[in-house]
């Protein structure tokens, strides 16, 4: 996590009515892996939305205010604080240019506007003065674009699921929930024939629908029921007027004992309501986003919007899974390397040890990779890493061996050194001497086997100086004047009989390392499909608690509409809830076999790694000069 901001910055700036990205904001987002919980305000120009940013950080300023009629926030501020009461999470705060500006004069452009701040938070709060009157709902007719603004799938998928119901019946699925602050209000919550009401319900009267099918009507209508339907969860808070007029210039500068009790208390009530209710943002799935995520999908939907094109919810998870999956792997082979760098300085060690800390950290790799990955159902990018990671370790094993080697050749060439010396001397030319020469080559042996952490090598590099010393004993053996003819025949059946011995328990060593290795691998492929499995029900889960959500929000909304007596629009509503259950359905009955299949690929070659050791070890035996 990157220390807390002091000050907000500027994340999309806007410059000629063209949005940009800042890079400033891009790279600190880039050292933020914490969740964040992001909160947007949106409104009508000097309407004071900035001070509930403020207040939403902890702070009396920060982010822009003005005192004169002229808009001070231009483009997306971003702001992040640690999050008051869930650790280990960022709350950023957004604060948008404010609608409808006299000197922008772009109505367009306030739609993008309004268009970023519903795909990238999680709770909006939309802020106003004066009542929700029928004014105060068409100001709000950027909701009406979003249909025209927004896709959820891309045209792909569009053109198999035609005979599926119209995109903006999903919006409720992926959408944040909904706040209006109502500033400035100075009337009673008093509605006639229901006498004083909450501010919910004085919002949900505010968006009651009228029954008719007439243009009048439907016009009417049509911002209220996008409200109602888009947004999972709706809330008020209405706000009295702050303070005086004459200090309402300087809101930020007032000393609390300044400011009426009343808007205090809303103003903390709101903020309570926000940090207890706003919940992580999600992609289009249910996977949660960090800093680190929200800054390349902010950088999506920016460059999606000023190519001109329009956002789309199932291209951006696609795209994010490539970006996060990619560093993914790059997170789990650095664990993985890191681990086995401190390895590395032991060797030659055996190989029960390297294959132990090789699964090891291979598991600890995989974790990290699953930290990070999120939709990678055919294990693409799993089998990336599994792949970087056994080419590592073959490495590890040539080196490992190359060490073990060198000490083994060095060990032996050093206790051969006196013996070499006698060699030379004549001391083995004399009768009786071959068993002199055997003496002297037994206790090598013994001193060799004596030597402790030899490595892998240990038994082949004794086979091959065995075996060039089987040239040289058997011409000391045919000059030895003390034998006899058969005694030499004895003897030699002895060297061939020790040669032998030797070179099978070589083998049954290499035979044991093969099956060790063997083993190690189907231990990794277990514990990579044991984390695959957890990873991918957890995606499952948090889908079908995205498919819950939408279900329960549509279900409050066909009650009401059937308590009002919109029984078609209640219907229409019902379809679209079977739908998702369908959906859900699909969902939960689709097995994990199902989806694993794909990843079978990953231990279909289970066997590769010990036969690339079994050829890295002949390679080693050939590439090496051997005693003499």
């Amino acid at each position: 996590m990157c220390s807390p901001m002091s000050e907000p910055i500027c994340l999309v700036e806007n410059r000629n009515g063209s949005l940009h990205v800042s890079n400033r904001a891009i790279q600190y987002l880039n050292g933020t892996n914490q969740p964040v919980v992001v909160v947007s305000v949106v409104g009508l120009y000097r309407t004071g939305k900035s001070y509930l940013m403020n207040r939403l950080a902890g702070q009396q300023t920060g982010f822009a205010l003005g005192s004169t009629i002229e808009s001070k926030t231009k483009g997306i501020w971003m702001w992040c604080v640690p999050h008051p009461t869930i650790s280990d999470h960022t709350l950023l705060l957004l604060d948008t240019e404010g609608l409808g500006d006299v000197d922008k004069g772009d109505s367009k452009n306030d739609a993008w506007i309004f268009c970023l701040a519903v795909l990238l938070s999680s709770t909006l709060v939309y802020n106003s003065r004066g009542t929700i009157d029928n004014t105060a709902v068409e100001n709000l007719h950027y909701v009406t674009e979003l249909a025209e603004q927004i896709k959820i799938k891309s045209p792909r998928s569009e053109a198999k699921d035609e005979d599926e119901e119209e995109e903006d019946s999903q919006f409720v699925q992926f959408f944040p929930n909904f706040i209006w602050a109502v500033r400035d209000f100075v009337l009673e919550l008093v509605i006639e024939k229901k006498g004083k009401v909450t501010e919910d319900q004085y919002l949900d009267f505010a968006l009651q629908l009228k029954k008719g099918l007439g243009k009048k009507d439907t016009s009417y209508n049509l911002p209220r029921n996008c409200i109602r339907n888009y947004f999972p969860t709706r809330k008020c808070f209405v706000f009295p007027l702050p303070a005086s007029q004459h200090n309402m210039a300087r809101l930020e500068s007032l000393d609390e004992r300044d400011i009426d009790p009343d808007f205090l208390k809303v103003t903390q009530n709101l903020c309570d309501y926000v940090f207890m209710k706003s919940k992580v943002k999600t992609l289009k799935g249910g996977q949660r986003v960090t800093g680190r995520m929200f800054g390349h999908l902010a950088s999506l939907y920016v460059e999606t919007i000023s190519s001109g094109k329009v956002p789309c919810l199932e291209n951006a998870v696609v795209t994010m899974a490539k970006i996060e999956n990619e560093a993914a792997v790059q997170e789990g082979l650095k664990v993985y390397q890191s681990g086995m760098e401190q390895v590395k300085t032991l060797f030659p060690v055996s190989l029960r040890k390297i294959s132990a800390e090789h699964q090891n950290f291979g598991n600890i790799a995989t974790t990290e990779f699953m930290k990070h990955s999120f939709k990678d159902e055919n294990a693409e990018y799993l089998n990336l890493l599994t792949e970087a990671v056994k080419k590592h370790y073959t490495e590890l094993l040539l080196q490992n061996a190359e060490v073990s080697e060198k000490k083994c050749q060095k060990l032996l060439s050093d206790l051969y050194e006196e013996m070499s010396e006698r060699l030379q001397q004549g001391e083995y030319a004399k009768p009786g001497a071959y068993e002199l020469y055997c003496r002297d080559r037994e206790d090598i042996v013994t001193k060799y086997k004596l030597e402790a952490h030899k490595g892998v090598k240990a038994d082949d590099v004794l086979e091959e100086f065995l075996t060039n010393r089987n040239v040289e004993a058997n011409s000391i053996l045919q000059t030895d004047k003390k034998l006899t003819e058969n005694e030499k025949k004895i003897q030699e059946e002895r060297e061939k009989a020790t040669l032998l011995e030797q070179k099978n328990k070589a083998a049954e060593e290499k035979q044991k390392e093969l099956t060790q290795l063997l083993q190690m691998e189907r231990n990794n492929q277990e514990e990579r499909m044991r984390q695959m499995e957890m990873k991918l029900v957890e995606e499952k889960k948090a889908h079908e608690e995205e498919l819950n959500r939408a279900i329960e929000s549509k279900l409050a909304e066909q009650k009401v509409l059937l308590e009002k007596g919109f029984k078609e629009n209640a219907e229409l509503l019902g379809s679209e809830i079977e739908q998702i259950k369908k959906e859900k359905q699909e969902k939960k009955s689709y097995s994990f076999k199902e989806m694993i299949v794909p990843i079978l690929d990953i231990g279909k070659d289970v066997l590769s790694t010990v036969l690339q050791y079994k050829a890295m070890k002949s390679g080693v035996n050939r590439g090496k000069k051997t005693f003499t």
